[in-house]
């Protein structure tokens, strides 16, 4: 298999501009989690579909390139990436400055909102702002005030999120003095013991809720509390690369630019999430 890895600068170039057989023998090996649905998932026969499964094929087309996209679990995903397993990662990861001393990303090509989810007879249903939006970076003593409104239902209860997320770290710098976290190696084994009765609440991306509550078995659960952006959660979706990969993260930011300029990326959002998640930065 050819990496990008192995191209020079001008090599790289005329391959990503040439529009015939030679481009496309150029190889972009990208993973996913497919544990994160509608984000990225594993279907039917273990094919890795979702958004970002459709989305990575539209932009390696546009980038002339062959896509073979991979799955990992995510509390291994970075580490794999640097130690060269793979080119890149499109697995619903944010940006943030943690990340960003590690790794580099791409433009981002999506944004939303995160937030708790919960049983609808359970009193944390009420918590402050359902159907509200905060932002931590354009209004952190707003965004301060409800948090603090959160704390008094939160009170000793135990929350379930992803480990090693943005989520987690939210939990863990506004709220870890009030609640129990439990970390879950999965969204989809939080959902379970959401579920299940086994944790009070969970904290995630609303976007990955939506998917879930609208499934028979979640019927009695809802979102709750405001939906929370910026700050600790990061600044848009985006493409995971190693550091010093210049020219494949400018193949990526020349493509997704395209991809949301001619709406594609509008479409696939509003196809898997029933809502425009196009970044707007």
């Amino acid at each position: 298999m050819r990496m990008f890895k192995g191209l020079g600068l001008g090599l790289l170039a005329a391959a990503l501009a040439m529009g015939g057989a030679a481009a496309q023998e150029k190889t972009v090996k990208i993973a996913t989690e497919g544990a994160y649905a509608p984000w990225n998932f594993t279907g039917a026969g273990g094919k890795l579909e979702g958004f970002e499964v459709d989305l990575a094929n539209d932009l390696c087309a546009r980038m002339k390139v062959k896509c073979e996209i991979v799955a990992q679990d995510w509390d291994g995903i970075i580490p794999a990436l640097n130690a060269k397993k793979y080119d890149a990662i499109m697995a619903g990861m944010n940006i943030t400055d943690k990340r960003l001393e590690v790794i580099d990303f791409s433009r981002p090509y999506a944004s939303g909102l995160h937030g708790f989810a919960t049983a609808k007879d359970s009193p944390l249903a009420k918590l402050e702002g359902t159907g509200g939006r905060l932002n931590l970076d354009k209004d952190p003593e707003g965004a301060q005030k409800v948090i603090e409104a959160w704390k008094p239902l939160l009170k000793g209860k135990t929350v379930g999120v992803q480990g090693s997320t943005v989520n987690s770290q939210f939990l863990e710098k506004y709220l870890k003095d009030v609640i129990q976290i439990r970390e879950y190696k999965t969204t989809e084994q939080h959902d379970l013991d959401l579920a299940a009765g086994r944790v009070d609440a969970i904290f995630a991306a609303q976007s990955s809720m939506r998917a879930t509550l609208d499934q028979p078995e979640f019927k009695n659960m809802t979102m709750a509390g405001a939906g929370v952006s910026g700050g600790v959660l990061g600044r848009g979706v985006a493409v995971g690369l190693r550091k010093g990969e210049a020219d494949l993260k400018k193949a990526f930011d020349t493509a997704i630019q395209a991809a949301i300029d001619d709406g594609t990326v509008k479409k696939l959002t509003e196809k898997w999430f029933k809502v425009d998640m196009t970044p707007q930065t």
